[in-house]
């Protein structure tokens, strides 16, 4: 039961970096909270296989960094490979 609070915390910290990071119009609303959940959700289980229990704070502590680190790579990645798709796109289209 304790891995949906891990879940519900990194999709809360998830939709919180959807509007913190830049490029928001050029990903959609799920990217985010998605990665962060997905995350969240391996780093926790593998922690729990190695036997660190839920009273272990350094438990939640990897989980959540490594939620809020893979979103963030993953979300400004995205970002800006879409912004520079979308320019050289422009320009080759003559709309620029």
């Amino acid at each position: 039961m304790y891995i949906l609070l891990a879940l519900i915390t990194a999709a809360a910290f998830g939709i919180g970096l959807h509007f913190l990071l830049p490029h928001r119009s050029d990903r959609g609303v799920v990217l985010t909270p998605g990665v962060a959940v997905a995350t969240a959700a391996a780093a926790y289980a593998l922690l729990t296989w190695l036997q660190w229990g839920e009273g272990n704070v350094w438990l939640w502590l990897v989980t959540f960094a490594a939620a809020i680190i893979a979103s963030i790579t993953v979300t400004v990645v995205v970002g800006v490979r879409r912004a520079r798709f979308d320019a050289a796109e422009r320009e080759r289209l003559g709309i620029a």
